[in-house]
């Protein structure tokens, strides 16, 4: 269910800044830019697994998330679907097709609770006019979802399936990770089910399957219903072939 709501009081300030990691457009806008951003546009309220936006639709509105995650999907020739990727709160989804008029080329859905601004097109571009410093931000955000798509790309035709799913697994830390309640490790906040998994790696589930097996068996990972832990964080970046950030 969309429940759109009042701004008042607490809802009409928003989250803190602290909220928005830096790599969203929200943490990248300085700090008046970014109210009067969020101050644009109805708020509304997505139920878990909810339509936000749609493929094939020629709407001409973005949606900012100030709260919650998305998933971003697109449907396969064979009759399936693609998860391209996963947005959260911070992120602006659906400028592509708003600015270049053309359908929507994915589906975006609630993962869980969302809330988020409705922002017409035509009151974005008013505001990107009246605040130039938004601009470059803007264009970060949408040149970052294109070179992480290439690279997505790349991977997914140079390297193994162990290695894409335990990429995936790493860039889902980065994002989306939060220290574990259970014991060592990180946990990933966001809930996917296992062919959602096997769509964001591009891979026959049952390899997925078994990949996971193997990092279960070396300690890496515990996987449970829609969870993934993380036990062992230098040991998957390892069978990531990458470092992690310090």
């Amino acid at each position: 269910m969309v429940r759109e709501i009042g701004r008042t009081g607490s809802e009409q300030q928003g989250p803190r800044r602290r909220d928005w990691p830096s790599t969203t457009l929200l943490g990248r806008l300085p700090e008046q830019t970014r109210a009067a951003f969020v101050g644009l546009g109805p708020y509304r309220e997505y139920a878990s697994e909810e339509i936000v936006l749609r493929e094939g639709d020629t709407t001409n509105f973005v949606v900012l998330l100030l709260n919650g995650w998305v998933k971003v999907t697109a449907s396969t020739e064979n009759g399936g679907f693609a998860l391209l990727a996963i947005r959260h709160g911070g992120d602006l989804v659906g400028e592509q097709a708003g600015l270049d008029g053309e359908p929507r080329s994915a589906t975006v859905t609630a993962a869980g609770a969302v809330l988020a601004k409705v922002i017409a097109l035509e009151t974005f571009l008013a505001f990107l006019r009246s605040h130039p410093d938004a601009g470059p931000p803007v264009l970060q955000s949408v040149s970052a979802k294109l070179r992480n798509a290439t690279r997505r790309r790349v991977e997914f035709g140079g390297c193994s399936v162990a290695v894409r799913l335990a990429r995936v697994i790493v860039e889902l830390e980065r994002s989306y990770g939060a220290d574990a309640t259970d014991g060592p490790g990180r946990r990933v906040q966001i809930a996917l089910t296992q062919p959602e998994l096997a769509a964001l790696v591009g891979a026959a589930e049952p390899t997925v399957h078994k990949v996971l097996r193997e990092l279960r068996q070396q300690g890496i990972v515990d996987t449970r219903y829609r969870s993934i832990v993380i036990r062992d964080v230098e040991a998957l970046y390892r069978a990531a072939g990458t470092t992690r950030p310090r």
